[in-house]
């Protein structure tokens, strides 16, 4: 198997053990078991001739997959951790709430767009590697990103906490409209829990790493939109400012790690 496939074993084999560590009901432990082990055996599948056509776009699956099935662990915030994170955001930011209420509209709505979007990275990043023809990199590529974004989702089962949006009270940004929407989209398709590190953080850094020693134009351009993602997950208030620090630090982590596999 490739390392990102190792990679993605290993976690859905944690999420499977986790799962009798957490104190959630019957119903929800026997649906990450399923999610694993139907998980697992895609992986599996995925080695065999059948599914070599799609075997380089399948981490992506196993990316949604595992951030979905971390969500049925969440058992209840903690309160104390709740308040260290927002803690720091508020010796840093002050009100955090208000902070960035009067920044310019276009900035405001570039940000909400940017984070909006941020899951497109992830197979943009890989579809620039198959446009340079860089298939050589494909495993690479994926073995940073997977490990950056299941590598967020994985400490979900054992500290749990709530986004700032929701703990924090609302206030009204310059760009309603386009916030109104971001906002929106996150309560639809996120699992509206916060994933320490950020998951967009070290995700988007992940892909920006992944090309920008082979391609280093185009790593940039991703690294400018990580930047982006970054500073919109605080701005947004979608992230702590340690989730975002820790999101960034893991992505360098298993950055660094790479060549020694």
């Amino acid at each position: 198997m490739r390392h990102s496939e190792w990679i993605a074993s290993a976690y859905f084999i944690y999420l499977a053990g986790a799962s009798w560590f957490v104190a959630v009901s019957t119903r929800r432990r026997m649906l990450v078991l399923a999610i694993a082990a139907a998980a697992l055996l895609l992986i599996r599948a995925g080695t065999t001739d059948a599914f070599a056509a799609v075997r380089d776009w399948l981490p992506g699956i196993y990316i949604l997959g595992g951030y979905y099935a971390s969500a049925a662990l969440f058992v209840e915030p903690s309160a104390p951790l709740e308040a260290w994170l927002l803690g720091w955001d508020r010796r840093l930011l002050g009100d955090p709430a208000t902070r960035f209420v009067d920044w310019p509209r276009p900035v405001l709505a570039y940000l909400d767009l940017v984070y909006m979007f941020c899951f497109v990275l992830v197979p943009a990043g890989y579809v620039v590697l198959l446009t340079a023809g860089r298939t050589d990199l494909v495993d690479r590529y994926w073995t940073i990103v997977e490990g950056a974004e299941l590598g967020s989702f994985a400490p979900l089962a054992f500290i749990q906490t709530r986004p700032p949006w929701l703990v924090e009270r609302k206030t009204v940004p310059a760009d309603r409209t386009v916030h109104r929407l971001a906002s929106r989209m996150v309560e639809t398709f996120t699992i509206c829990v916060n994933t320490f590190p950020s998951g967009h953080v070290a995700g988007s850094l992940g892909v920006a790493l992944g090309l920008i020693e082979a391609l280093p134009i185009a790593g940039a351009i991703f690294l400018l939109l990580a930047a982006s993602i970054t500073l919109a997950c605080i701005v947004g208030r979608y992230h702590y400012i340690i989730d975002a620090v820790a999101g960034a630090a893991l992505a360098l982590a298993i950055f660094v790690t790479v060549p020694y596999l």
